[in-house]
């Protein structure tokens, strides 16, 4: 029996929180996330009721929330009257930091009064929002069963800067069915045209079971070689528009990396909460039911398990290598109790000599050729067994 109620006792200072909103309006046609579509109000209220006990029961005033990310699903699909007691009960349950990292993820045309909704937002402490634009070239957008054009992305864009907004994310894809180098220059082009406080970046997957993947025959897809085209001339575009490359798929500029998703690279705890939620929490792997009768019904935790020093070791390098910062080995040795260079010297030698991996003092990181070849690199140094 998994208790419901598990509580952490030796947590550090900071949490991360994140909410599943697992609404959409329409299912994209490469989506296999938890996310279901629902245009019933009823469903939708109970699941926030639901929500909302699981916070109470699993809160805990030993730690300081310092961000809290909505996502999803689509949670615009919410009423501001919504998130504002979702979020109050976060604050009841938790100690919440004054200064805390509040987002929440929108999708285009879910919000019927932008200027009404944002404004209603901002006054709830919501202050960044994470935009899925994808591309700025409709049929791309058709393609993959986006509802959604580039005026629309834009006009929601700019009501949210309008409400007050000063941390805006755009998501942009690469590798959509028949992008070519030149369309995908011209959808950078637009978002860097927005002034987006952030862009992340992300390939393509195709998932089996999937309608796309079913599809996948129809289509024009970009081979190994078009794909890391297509990654090269993004980077160097938002390098040259003024935006840090502060991880393989994700750019900001003036400070604004996303503060909750370096949680997850820093290895630092997270309590996810919601429908297939997912936790690193006080040493161990939390998972929520998919079951959305036994989610409404109170059972929440699906499975916990203890996190092994193998796994967290290779967590620690994996993720760590994503950043621009790289891994710090004085911490490397603190965790694990070995030398990083004692363990790996002799596989890292050839690819700095090859010019993929820096020294930043203390710091070990990919350099931009490395960041390229990335998952080959660390497939051939992180060879464990777990």
């Amino acid at each position: 029996m998994i208790d419901n109620n598990f509580k952490n006792e030796k947590a550090p200072r900071n949490l991360g929180l994140y909410i599943h909103i697992p609404f959409c309006r329409t299912k994209c046609l490469y989506c296999d996330f938890c996310s279901f579509v629902s245009r019933d109000e009823q469903q939708r209220e109970a699941y926030v009721g639901a929500l909302l006990r699981e916070i109470e029961a699993r809160g805990t005033k030993d730690y300081s929330v310092d961000t809290v990310y909505f996502g999803g699903g689509t949670p615009s699909l919410l009423s501001a009257e919504q998130i504002g007691r979702i979020l109050g009960e976060i604050k009841e349950s938790f100690n919440v930091s004054p200064d805390a990292e509040i987002t929440l993820e929108c999708n285009p045309m879910t919000v019927s009064d932008g200027d009404k909704y944002f404004k209603e937002l901002r006054a709830l402490g919501v202050n960044r929002l994470s935009l899925g634009v994808q591309s700025a070239v409709d049929g791309e957008l058709k393609l993959i069963g986006r509802r959604h054009s580039f005026e629309d992305a834009k006009a929601t864009f700019l009501a949210a800067r309008g409400a007050g907004f000063e941390n805006i994310s755009v998501d942009l894809m690469l590798g959509i069915p028949s992008q070519t180098l030149d369309s995908l220059r011209a959808s950078a082009n637009q978002v860097i045209k927005l002034a987006a406080d952030h862009i992340s970046i992300y390939s393509l997957q195709l998932e089996e079971g999937t309608p796309l993947y079913r599809m996948r025959e129809r289509y024009s897809l970009a081979d190994d070689d078009t794909a890391a085209d297509m990654y090269e001339l993004v980077v160097k575009m938002m390098k040259d528009a003024g935006y840090r490359h502060y991880e393989i798929s994700n750019f900001a500029r003036g400070g604004r990396e996303s503060k909750h998703n370096c949680k997850y690279w820093r290895l630092d705890e997270y309590l996810g909460l919601g429908l297939a939620a997912h936790s690193d929490f006080g040493g161990k792997r939390l998972e929520n039911t998919r079951d959305m009768e036994r989610y409404l019904g109170g059972e929440w935790l699906e499975a916990a398990s203890d996190i092994s020093n193998s796994e967290r070791e290779f967590e620690f390098l994996m993720l760590g290598f994503r950043t621009a910062d790289g891994i710090s080995k004085s911490e490397f040795l603190a965790r694990f109790g070995v030398g990083f260079d004692e363990k790996y010297g002799e596989k890292m030698e050839k690819f700095k000599k090859m010019g993929y991996f820096c020294e930043k003092g203390d710091a070990l990181a990919l350099t931009e050729s490395g960041f390229e070849v990335s998952n080959a690199i660390l497939t051939e140094i992180l060879d464990f067994d777990y």
